[in-house]
């Protein structure tokens, strides 16, 4: 399995910006569909954005469609997500996850597809 370290969170005003990044070790990265999660305080944990292997193909929650942006580099194994327009609902441990997958240009929205976590990064948006 590819482990995953996020980093990036922090604290940030509403309307401004974060970029959240999430290392993989090994070498298969590229083998990997990725996954962005949160989990707002005492709430369950909430699908925000996927991406392919490819990269091609992108999904997202329909509450950060238009603000938030993944990426990923098949190079440097790391995905990323660009969050603008940041309010206090985005406040959150933000997760990042890998599933293997055969198809290069399908994804996943569902936390109970993805096999791996990192430890997550907390988000935190003030009014």
């Amino acid at each position: 399995q590819v482990q995953l370290v996020e980093s990036g969170g922090g604290l940030v005003q509403a309307g401004g910006s974060l970029r959240l990044s999430c290392a993989a070790s090994g070498r298969t990265f590229s083998m990997y569909a990725m996954g962005w999660f949160r989990q707002p305080p005492g709430k369950e944990r909430e699908f925000v954005a996927a991406i392919s292997r490819s990269g091609v193909s992108t999904y997202y929650a329909d509450s950060v469609k238009g603000r938030f942006a993944i990426s990923r580099d098949n190079i440097k194994n790391t995905v990323s997500l660009s969050m603008n327009s940041l309010n206090p609902e985005d406040t959150a441990v933000y997760y990042c996850a890998a599933r293997y997958c055969a198809w290069s240009d399908m994804y996943y929205d569902t936390k109970e597809e993805f096999g791996s976590w990192g430890q997550g990064t907390q988000v935190t948006v003030s009014s």
